[in-house]
This record gives C-alpha cells, sequence and structure tokens, in this order.
C-alpha cells in the first residue's frame, strides 16, 4: 500500500516521454507527401501536401499505424486495399504504406538517435520512489525498440505497444484498451489510475476508461482541445503539475469536485441547446435553461424560464382547421446581461470570438459558473465571470453575479441588464405552427438600480410579477452608479457606463424576485416582488442560504459510488435535475411533475404516465413531494370523472396528457404533412396512464403508511379508477372471460389492428395484468381495514358492495393470449402481424430506434409488425416482479409457470427499437433479474447517460428526460444493491458492477429509515426506528435482526 490515493500512471511514449512525436510526424510526411505526389502522376490527382496541424493532428496521432493510414486516406477520399501486415512497403495498400513509414521512421532514429522529456523521466523515477505502479501504453509497434535506445525500458512493469495490440487484438485509441490492460496486467483499479497522454485520441480513451486522472500533455498548444475531449487536466509540460503533490491534489480535491460537477470547455454551436437543458437551474417552483447571459433566442440558443404548472391555451388555424393546445409556458427571462466596448457591438457569443470558456454546474449547491475569454473585431479581450442561483431555500429568488474585465485594453465600458417579457413558445420546431404567443404587458419600469416587469399569460389570466435590484462593484468595492432605463413592450432594460484600466474588473449583481398571482393574488405579483428585494442583501447571502438547504437534500437524496467516478457524476446530475423539477417548495405548489423538467417545452410541458418511474424514488427520500404531486391528481378527479362519463365509462378516466386543469390534452386528429390531411390520432388511448397513477398512490401508501391520505383523497382516487376500469371490461359468453377493448399499451407504435377502422386495441396484456393486480390490491385492502376507516369513501362515491364483487369476478377472469411457447401476446391478435426484416433495417439506415417513423416514410405502418418502441407487456414484471406476475397468473386461471419472464424477455427485446430512453431501464432491470449482468449494464449506461450524451439526437435540447432520471437513480438502491420492497420486511441481495468498490445511500421505508453501506463482499446496516423496536431484514435469503442505533455487518 502506498500512502497515496492513486495506485498506478500508465504513460504514452511518443510526446509524453520521448520527444519521437515529432519524428513520426516527419516520417509520416515523408511518407504520405511521397505517395500523394505518385498519385498526382499516375491518376492526375493535384498533389496537396501532408500538413502536420490539418493532417497529422486530427488523422493519425496517437492512433495505430494502420489505423492511421485509413483515415487519412478517407479524409482524401482514397480508396485502397487493406492488405496485410506483412506486405511490402512499397506495396500501394494500407498495411504497404504504413511499413513504409515504420522504415522511414526507423531510419530517422537510427540517425538522430532518442530525445527524452526530462520532467517526464524525472516523474517516473520519483513515482517509483514512491511504490507507484509504472506502465506505458503505446500505439507504437517501435515503443520496445524507443525505450531501449532511450535506456528507460526497465523502468516500465507493463509495456501494451502495437505489437501487443495486434497479438491481443486490442482496439485502438480513442478506444481505451491499451490503458486498461496495462492496469489489470498491474492488478490497479482503473478509478486510482493515472493516463498521461499528448493526443487527442489518448485523453478520448482516458475518458471511455473512467479513469481517474486524465492528464494532458499539449505539444502542440492545444491545451483546450486535450480538455474537450476527456483530459481533467491539461499542462504544457509534466513540470508544470507539481509532481506527485499535484495528483495527490487532483484525487484529494479536483476528483471530488468532478464526481459534483459537469463541465465544458467549449462552446459548440451544435449542442448548446442541449448543454443548457442540463446547465439549467431551478427550485421546484422555477426552473431556468443554463443559456449564457448575452444570448436570446435563436438557431443556436434558447434562454428559457419555466414555473411549475404554468400554462396557458391558445387556439391556432392550421391547414384550415381551428386547433387548440395548452402550452407550458416560456416566461419572463431574468437573465440578460451583456457589454460592449465603447460604441462597438453588444457581446454575443455567437458574434465574437470565444479564446476560452469553462462552464460548470455544481450539483452540491446548484451554482452555475461560468468562466470566458472573448475577442471582438478590434482584438481586444474581455475576460468574463459569472455565477448564477436559483435560490431552493427561498422559491421566489434567483441571483446571478456578472464580471467583465478588459485584458489588454483600457476603454468604458457599457454594461446593459434586462428583464424580458416580450417572448414566445419557440423551444420546439414541430410547434411552431402554431400560435405560441401566451404573454401579454401590463407594467414595466426601472428606478435607480431597481427594474421591474408584470405580464399576464393571455389566456388563462395568471400575472407573473418580477423584480431586480442592482449591485455595482468596481474590483469589489461598491459603486453608486446612475442607470438609464429603457422601457419596450413587455421589456425593460437598464444600462450603465464605466471606465475601466487594463485588468479592473466591473460586476453586477441582479438579486431578482418572481412571484405569480397564483400564490399572491390578482394585482399583488409584483407587489410582492418588489417587496422581496428588500430582504435580500446580496449573491453572497442568497448562495449561502441555497447551498444550506442543497446540502440537507443531498443528506438524503444522495447515492454515493465508489469506483466509478462517470456513473457518480450522472446520479447525482439526475438527481439534481429531479430536485430542480420538484422539490420540497412542490408541497406548497398545486402541479405535477413534467415528463421533461422545468428545462424546455417538449410535451408541452404535460403531465403523462412518466411519474411511474419517477415517484418511488421521491417516495423513499421526500414522501410529501409525491404527496403533493398525488394531489395534484386529486384536485382533477372531477375531470377525470367527466372525461369518463363522456366516453361512455364510470369512475374516473384520467388523461393521457394533463395539463392545467385536468382534461384531456391529447389531440384526437393529426395533420400528415406529406399529404395534407387530417387523420385520427389515438394516442389519447393509453389509458393505462389512470394505472400509473393508481400504482403510484399504492406504493406510497406501501412506503409511507400515510392511513390517513390513504382513508381520503388516496382511497377515494383509486376507487374511483378501479371503477373506471370495471365499466371498461366486457364479459364474452364464449370464452367466459372479461376483454378490455379500445386501449392503446406503453409500446406507442400499435394505434390499432391492420385495416381496422376504429383505434385501439383488444386484451393489451400490460393493461390487463395491471388491472388484474389493481383489483387485487383494493379489494385485499379493504378487506383488511375496519369497515369504519373506509366508510365515509364508499359512502361519498355511492360505492356498493356488488360493485366490490364484480371487481373480484374481473380480477380472476380477464384475458390473456399466451403461445405454447410462453409467450403472453401483447395484444389480441398481435401473433398475427407480420415479423419485421430488422437486419435489413440495421444495415439500411443504422439508427432504428423511431422504426415508426421508417415505415410511415416508406409508406408502411407500424400496425403491421411485431415491433416495439418501448418494454410494453415486459412492462407487468418491471412493475410487479416475477412472483406477483406469476401470483396473477395463477388468479386469472393460467398455470403460474406457463409464461415466465425469460422466454418472454428473450422474445420481445428481439422486436423492440428502444426509442424511448424509458425502455433502456426496464430492459436493464430485468435483465438484471435475470441474472444477464453484462446485457443489464449495457441497458443502464445507456439510460443513466442518455441525456448527457443526448442520445436521442437532439431531444435533450427540448428538456431533460426525468422518468429516465428517476428510474436509474432507484435501479442502484433495487437493482445494484438489490433492496426489494414488495414485503413488509426489506429483502437485500447485492450485485455490485465491475470497478463499483462501494456504494452507500439512505432511505425510509415504512417509518423506519435505513442507512447502507455496500461493498463487494459485505455490508454495513443501521436504522433509526419508533420506540427503538428490533428491525427483521432478509439478506441473501436469511433473516438478521436490526438494533436501532447499532450497525450491522454482514457479508454476502
Amino acid at each position: 500500500m502506498t500512502k497515496h490515493r492513486f495506485s498506478a500512471v500508465i504513460f504514452d511514449l511518443d510526446g509524453v516521454i520521448t520527444q519521437t512525436a515529432l519524428v513520426h510526424s516527419t516520417a509520416w510526411k515523408e511518407m504520405f507527401d511521397t505517395y500523394l505526389k505518385f498519385r498526382e502522376e499516375k491518376y492526375g490527382e493535384p498533389f496537396k501536401e501532408f500538413s502536420h496541424t490539418d493532417d497529422y493532428l486530427p488523422y493519425v496521432d496517437g492512433k495505430p499505424r494502420y489505423k492511421g493510414v485509413a483515415s487519412f486516406l478517407e479524409s482524401r477520399g482514397i480508396d485502397i486495399p487493406f492488405g496485410d501486415p506483412s506486405d511490402l512497403p512499397e506495396a500501394e495498400t494500407v498495411c504497404g504504406l504504413g511499413n513504409r513509414k515504420n522504415l522511414t521512421f526507423n531510419e530517422i532514429l537510427d540517425r538522430d538517435g532518442v530525445k527524452l522529456y526530462d520532467s517526464t523521466v524525472e516523474l517516473i523515477h520519483d513515482l517509483k520512489k514512491e511504490g507507484i505502479r509504472i506502465g506505458v501504453a503505446s500505439s507504437s509497434k517501435n515503443c520496445k525498440t524507443v525505450l531501449e535506445a532511450a535506456g528507460l525500458l526497465e523502468l516500465f512493469e507493463t509495456r501494451v505497444d502495437g505489437a501487443v495490440s495486434a497479438e491481443l487484438g486490442l482496439q485502438g485509441k480513442p478506444e481505451p484498451d491499451i490503458f486498461t490492460t496495462a492496469c489489470d496486467n498491474l492488478g490497479v483499479e482503473y478509478a486510482a489510475s493515472v493516463v498521461v497522454e499528448d493526443a487527442v485520441s489518448g485523453v478520448q480513451a482516458g475518458r471511455k476508461g473512467n479513469f481517474g486522472l486524465v492528464l494532458g500533455v499539449a505539444r502542440e498548444e492545444n491545451s483546450h482541445e486535450l480538455l474537450v475531449n476527456g483530459a481533467d487536466i491539461a499542462v504544457d509540460d509534466i513540470a508544470e503539475l507539481g509532481g506527485i503533490e499535484g495528483i495527490d491534489r487532483w484525487f484529494e480535491n479536483g476528483l471530488e469536485q468532478d464526481r459534483w460537477s459537469i463541465v465544458y470547455h467549449d462552446y459548440d454551436p451544435e449542442k448548446e441547446k442541449s448543454r443548457e437543458a442540463l446547465l439549467a437551474v431551478g427550485n421546484g417552483y422555477f426552473g431556468t435553461r443554463g443559456a449564457m447571459e448575452e444570448t436570446s433566442a435563436g438557431k443556436v440558443n434558447y434562454p428559457g424560464t419555466y414555473m411549475a404548472g404554468m400554462f396557458n391555451r391558445r387556439i391556432s388555424k392550421v391547414a384550415d382547421r381551428d386547433i387548440e393546445n395548452e402550452d407550458f409556458v416560456n416566461c419572463p427571462n431574468w437573465l440578460p446581461v451583456s457589454f460592449r466596448i465603447g460604441e462597438g457591438a453588444w457581446m454575443d457569443p455567437n458574434r465574437f470570438r470565444v479564446v476560452q470558456i469553462q462552464r460548470r454546474l455544481s450539483f452540491r449547491d446548484g451554482l452555475l459558473f461560468r468562466e470566458m475569454i472573448v475577442e471582438d473585431e478590434g482584438w481586444r479581450q474581455t475576460k468574463i465571470t459569472s455565477y448564477r442561483v436559483a435560490s431552493m431555500e427561498d422559491q421566489h429568488v434567483a441571483v446571478l453575479k456578472y464580471t467583465v474585465q478588459p485584458l489588454n485594453y483600457v476603454g468604458r465600458i457599457s454594461i446593459r441588464a434586462e428583464l424580458d417579457g416580450d417572448l414566445i413558445n419557440d423551444g420546439v420546431a414541430r410547434y411552431r405552427q402554431l400560435d405560441q404567443h401566451h404573454l401579454e404587458p401590463v407594467e414595466e419600469g426601472g428606478d435607480g438600480q431597481v427594474q421591474y416587469l408584470l405580464v399576464k399569460t393571455n389566456q388563462s389570466g395568471v400575472e407573473i410579477g418580477l423584480a431586480c435590484r442592482m449591485r455595482i462593484l468596481i474590483d469589489q468595492a461598491e459603486q453608486e452608479v446612475g442607470m438609464k432605463h429603457h422601457t419596450s413592450r413587455g421589456k425593460v432594460a437598464s444600462e450603465l457606463v464605466a471606465k475601466l484600466a487594463e485588468g479592473q474588473a466591473l460586476t453586477v449583481e441582479k438579486l431578482v424576485s418572481i412571484y405569480t398571482s397564483r400564490e399572491s393574488g390578482e394585482g399583488m405579483a409584483l407587489r410582492q416582488a418588489r417587496e422581496k428585494l428588500d430582504q435580500l442583501d446580496g449573491f453572497r447571502q442568497v448562495h449561502a442560504g441555497s447551498a444550506g438547504v442543497w446540502n440537507e437534500i443531498w443528506k438524503k437524496a444522495d447515492i454515493q459510488v465508489e469506483g466509478d467516478r462517470f456513473a457518480q457524476k450522472l446520479l447525482r446530475m439526475h438527481a439534481y435535475h429531479l430536485m430542480v423539477t420538484a422539490s420540497e417548495h412542490n408541497k406548497k405548489l398545486d402541479a405535477g411533475i413534467p415528463a421533461r423538467g422545468l428545462h424546455g417545452e417538449a410535451y408541452r410541458g404535460h403531465i403523462f404516465w412518466d411519474e411511474l418511474y419517477i415517484l418511488n424514488f421521491y417516495a423513499l427520500h421526500f414522501p410529501d413531494i409525491v404527496k403533493s404531486v398525488l394531489m395534484y391528481r386529486y384536485r382533477r378527479i372531477g375531470e377525470a370523472r367527466k372525461y369518463a362519463k363522456e366516453y361512455g365509462y364510470e369512475g374516473a378516466m384520467y388523461p393521457w396528457q394533463s395539463g392545467s386543469d385536468g382534461r384531456e390534452e391529447t389531440q384526437i386528429v393529426h395533420l400528415n404533412p406529406v399529404s395534407g390531411e387530417w387523420g385520427d390520432d389515438y394516442s389519447s388511448l393509453q389509458r393505462h396512464v389512470s394505472l400509473a397513477i393508481a400504482y403510484n398512490i399504492w406504493n406510497y401508501y406501501w412506503i409511507t403508511m400515510d392511513d390517513t391520505f390513504m382513508a381520503a383523497e388516496g382511497g377515494e382516487m383509486l376507487l374511483e379508477i378501479c371503477r373506471f376500469w370495471a365499466s371498461k371490461a366486457i364479459w364474452d359468453e364464449e370464452t367466459e372471460r372479461y376483454s378490455i377493448p379500445k386501449v392503446m399499451g406503453p409500446d406507442e407504435f400499435h394505434e390499432h389492428l391492420p385495416g381496422a377502422d376504429e383505434g385501439g386495441l383488444k386484451d393489451n396484456a400490460y393493461t390487463n395484468l395491471m388491472v388484474a393486480w389493481l383489483f387485487g390490491k383494493v379489494t385485499a385492502y379493504l378487506e383488511s381495514v375496519p369497515g369504519e376507516k373506509m366508510g365515509p369513501i364508499l359512502k361519498k362515491i355511492n360505492l356498493s358492495g356488488e360493485e366490490i364483487d364484480r371487481w373480484k369476478d374481473i380480477k380472476s377472469r380477464l384475458t390473456l393470449h399466451i403461445s405454447e411457447e410462453g409467450i403472453i401476446a401483447q395484444f389480441d391478435a398481435y401473433f398475427g402481424l407480420q415479423e419485421l426484416d430488422w437486419d435489413h433495417y440495421l444495415e439500411k439506415y443504422g439508427n432504428i430506434h423511431r422504426m415508426d417513423r421508417i415505415l410511415k416514410a416508406e409508406g408502411k405502418s407500424p400496425d403491421d409488425y411485431k415491433v416495439a418502441k418501448q418494454a410494453d407487456t415486459l412492462m407487468a414484471w418491471y412493475n410487479l416482479g416475477t412472483d406477483e406476475v406469476a401470483s396473477l397468473l395463477s388468479g386469472l386461471g393460467y398455470e403460474a409457470d406457463r409464461a415466465t419472464l425469460r422466454p418472454n424477455f428473450n422474445y420481445y427485446i428481439q422486436r423492440t427499437s428502444h426509442g424511448s430512453t424509458l425502455s433502456r431501464i426496464v430492459h436493464a432491470s430485468l435483465a438484471n433479474e435475470l441474472g444477464l449482468g453484462d446485457l443489464a449494464w449495457e441497458f443502464y449506461m445507456e439510460a443513466l447517460s442518455s441525456d448527457y450524451v443526448d442520445i436521442q439526437g437532439g431531444t435533450t435540447a427540448e428538456g431533460i428526460h426525468a422518468g429516465v432520471m428517476g428510474s436509474t437513480l432507484l435501479f442502484v438502491i433495487q437493482s445494484i444493491a438489490g433492496i426489494q420492497f414488495r414485503d413488509e420486511v426489506l429483502s437485500v441481495n447485492p450485485a455490485l458492477p465491475a470497478g463499483w468498490k462501494k456504494i452507500s445511500f439512505n432511505f425510509a421505508f415504512r417509518k423506519k429509515y435505513y442507512t447502507f453501506d455496500v461493498f463487494r463482499e459485505k455490508m454495513t446496516i443501521s436504522v433509526d426506528a419508533p420506540d427503538d423496536q428490533l428491525v427483521e431484514i432478509k439478506i441473501s435469503g436469511r433473516i438478521h435482526g436490526l438494533v436501532p442505533g447499532r450497525k450491522l455487518d454482514v457479508a454476502y
């Protein structure tokens, strides 16, 4: 053991240890220029010389020799045979050219010898003295020869080079194989290892390998490029690192900061809108996208602020038809701040040259930080620093701190700060044909260093009031600076001017308060916003108060992972964005959880069934938030009853899309953009949303034991949902079973049977199983509680014993269609659909996640094929588990083992395109349950990283995916730690993934508070329980007793 927090350092060779990178570059140039001149003479192709900057660095540097040849030739549009590694240097093949380059390299090496980077060699010797393991990993097949020539070979305990890679079949950079193999050879963990690289492909490999530190050595003055591509630290030379102490500092401080944040080192216009969603700040009352203060809505950027439950309805004329839509309102923008030099242009990152940029969102305290250097047309460089917080302490408060600093000039700088309510909804391109104008101006103005704005939604009539007080500082000294206020329709802009010397810093703090008439009352929103300003001292006060509340949140919600920095980062990112979307403040609000968070306008901010994936995590940590979300549904039970009655049903039929008042917001017609004709839209037939609500009610009750809620609002919703499903169930005399027609399952691709004139399917298996489950839970509950407990609710809704008896009958006689192979048909007649040629479509399109769109573009219909967007039948196992599903099958009169999870999983996974992020987490959970660890991990990491890498090609720009975020957190507790909550006694069967050393978390279950530390072969558990009663827990099948206040250590 060493005294350090890292165990090994793996060095690249060329450009890190030896100065052979330039030798390689020279050899490549000599070989390629000769070959390109040959092609000019033979094929008449114009000669363009091989360039170090334009060709060597992007196409060749760091890659295996033959891969480098192929990469460069492809960039020039040259296609020659690959050949064989045994090809002579004269051969016109990829291998022949690679061998020709190697011959040239060796000639130069023999002539000039090997030059070393002394600082690297010194560090290697220091590491050896401290007992740190040392390895070298290089794409070069000349690695051994070079090290021998330099007299360094004996310093390295392992060498994984081009020759070893060829022998073992390792992939080259940017894949991490050579580095992971080096670590494996040394017997060290990747998380405790350092990769040192000078090539972009090398730091990309380091990032992919999830190493503890990726150190980039910027020999080409390319530190920015190395940071963008995966380096944690970039230095021009190893000497700048500060030796072993510098590495220790990273593992003690830098790595911890990395686990609590996301960082971007570049400004990429194509990715900016997605990053704005991921850099959002918020507190559950409002969320603000992470757009830079100087930007406005356009092709590249989209600032947006969204308030929980803030909707507005408009009627649009589309193709001669009036279409009504309710939208999630893009509320006034409190961010805008910009500057200009003299009478020059106002700073816009899309017009100025971005010299350097770093943006960091800290999950720990909700602080968004930016440091940026920009250059205008006059080569004047200005440093911008900004900090931003949406207060988690006070839901009505936000603050930002914006500093500009001239770096190479003296000049007069103007700063302009705005409150902007002159906005439309324009965040989703496919909605642009609709009327997106929701705000009307009421009042705007400025006085001294205060500005204010009042707008009103033009249909729902909600007033939104904002007030802002600005503090002006020069070099941290507060100034009384006169400001000029300019008002226009729905906007106020305030300007100040200051003359700054080179290096002098001008800071503007914007202290902002936001209120609406929903909580303030008519005519009071702006008044309360202005009064709130008197309570705010400055940025530091607001940040500190908010950080304190975040600290309390993390005490409950944090899932700590040792051994996987990437997973740790993303788990915290997911928990952070969930809390931005719904926090303790929601207890005072009337709002559900939008499927895309408070982060964008996708799905118009409506509430779907996604809460099924979200609320269990909340229930274990923040049950009051779950209750507030369920109360949102309860307050709309009247509309659900009305909706059911409209279609001839009883009870409460909740809408597929819910917004302000609980009516169905889903369109029942859609316009075909190709034909220009209107057709039926059947997506509202996804009646299973009511089952998701019932599922959430039951799980909330089961986890919290909130009998009061169950005997009132929760019970009433459950009973009315049961009543609805009973009214949909139809008795079939021929089969002597009940069927449920006119529904769609979670799949979404199938709306009706081929050739059918009406929408909907019969006997969707997921629906029928969940209905049977619901009837079973509710009737058993009614039988188990005293009559006086539920009597008032039964009386209130006039529920008779005959109705309950019918529920029991339906529960035992619903229809499923099960094949001889034990496959439960997704719906009646499913087995008669055509099979899809998946190989053909994969080869033709590559990305086939949205097979429905591909088929429709070919003039076909997904209704005709056995193809699913996401898990459908399998959702029953995901929700209920194998034992519960087996019990339901038995209760329905089918043999319990006739249709088990494994054959159904194997059948449906082959027919699913995973067009939803939710599909991956369902399949990950079920694969884990089946013991398919590698497949489970693959699906899980796709789900966990889906928003971070924007796996669906731009959808994150329109808002985060709250469902997958909630479910990936729950996966760690339920699937990795193996904790099941279906019985009163917790069952624990952990199985940590490779590389994970430990996970720690806590939660409350049935009025007991548990704390878990799960290691690879043992765990430590403690519990706080009422009356200090002994608590039973089942670990790997054995019952243990937990004494409150004492820790239990158990091997598993």
